[in-house]
């Protein structure tokens, strides 16, 4: 399984967000995907304000803060 973290290089929120999924990522051997949104126009628009934003393809998980029982949830029904 690959998630998708929604990231900007400046945001705290961001890099907790980042930290907090470590255990999970290690525990659950997915993989993650940190995409700057600063880097594409696109994805600056899309996600501007919501950052940091965890995503499996098109499915949001989590946004601002790491929601782990939506995490928990949604890793039990895809594992």
């Amino acid at each position: 399984m690959k998630l998708t973290l929604y990231f900007r290089e400046y945001c705290s929120l961001c890099h907790q967000m980042l930290a907090e999924l470590q255990p999970w990522r290690e525990h659950y051997g997915f993989e993650l995907d940190v995409v700057d949104v600063d880097a594409d126009p696109e994805l600056e628009r899309r996600f501007n304000e919501l950052v940091p934003v965890l995503m499996e393809d098109e499915t949001e998980i989590c946004h601002w803060r790491l929601d782990q029982a939506a995490l928990a949830a949604h890793l039990g029904e895809i594992g």
